[in-house]
C-alpha cells in the first residue's frame, strides 16, 4: 500500500497571502506521522528480512549466469542522499523565513526524486535486457520487490511534495507555520534511510 505524507492546513480564516487565523501549534500531528513512518519501517524491514531468508537458504546466490547489479544503483543512491540534503535545507530556509531558499530547495528535492525514479527505471530496463525480470527466479523477484516497493513510496512522496511546492510559491509557509515542509522532510529522510538499508542488503547479497 502506498502512503503519502500529510500536508493539512488547519486554519479558520486564510486570505490570499500567508495562512492567518487560528492554527495548530508546531509539533501538532507529529506523533501520528511518526507512527505512520514506524509502520512503514516495519513493512520495509520485513521485506528485507524475507530477502535475507531467501538469500541465506539458497544453495547459490546469485544463481549462475545472472547479470551483475547495475552500477547506476550507485547513482540512484547519490541522488537520494543529495535530495535528503536539499529537503533539510528547505527546513532551515523556512525557519529563517527565507522564501526564496525554501522554494529553491523544495524544487531541487522534487527534481532529484524524479531523477531517482528515472535512474531506477533505467536499472530495470538494463536488467530486463539481460533477461533478469521479476519472473526469472527468486533472485530477480526479490530485487524487483525491494526496489519497486521503495520506488512506489518515492512516487507517493513526490505527489504531496508538489503540493508543498505550490503552497510555498503562494507564500503559505512561515517560520511559525510550516507543517507541510516539516512532514515532507521527515518522510524524505525516511526514504533516504530505507534506501541505504536496501542498497547495502542488495550489494551484500550480490
Amino acid at each position: 500500500m502506498n502512503h503519502t505524507p500529510p500536508d493539512t492546513l488547519t486554519v479558520i480564516d486564510s486570505g490570499g497571502g500567508p495562512d492567518r487565523g487560528q492554527i495548530n501549534p508546531p509539533g501538532t500531528g507529529t506523533f501520528g506521522f511518526v507512527v505512520l513512518l514506524l509502520s512503514l519501517a516495519v513493512l520495509f524491514f520485513s521485506t528485507m528480512l524475507g530477502y535475507a531468508y531467501v538469500r541465506w537458504n539458497a544453495p547459490e546466490w546469485p544463481p549462475p549466469d545472472m547479470p551483475p547489479l547495475p552500477r547506476t544503483l550507485w547513482l540512484s543512491t547519490l541522488l537520494i542522499i543529495v535530495s535528503s540534503v536539499t529537503v533539510q535545507h528547505a527546513v532551515r530556509a523556512v525557519r529563517r523565513d527565507d522564501a526564496g531558499g525554501l522554494r529553491t530547495a523544495l524544487v531541487a528535492t522534487w527534481i532529484l526524486g524524479a531523477l531517482f525514479l528515472i535512474i531506477q527505471t533505467m536499472n530495470y530496463m538494463s536488467l530486463a535486457s539481460s533477461n533478469l525480470t521479476a519472473k526469472t527466479n527468486l533472485y530477480g523477484f526479490t530485487f524487483y520487490m525491494l526496489t519497486f516497493l521503495h520506488a512506489l513510496h518515492v512516487i507517493g512522496g513526490l505527489i504531496p511534495l508538489a503540493i508543498v511546492i505550490r503552497r510555498a510559491f503562494q507564500g503559505r509557509y512561515s517560520s511559525f507555520y510550516h507543517p507541510g515542509v516539516r512532514y515532507q522532510a521527515m518522510y524524505w529522510h525516511f526514504l533516504d534511510l530505507i534506501w541505504l538499508f536496501i542498497f547495502v542488503v542488495l550489494m551484500l547479497g550480490s
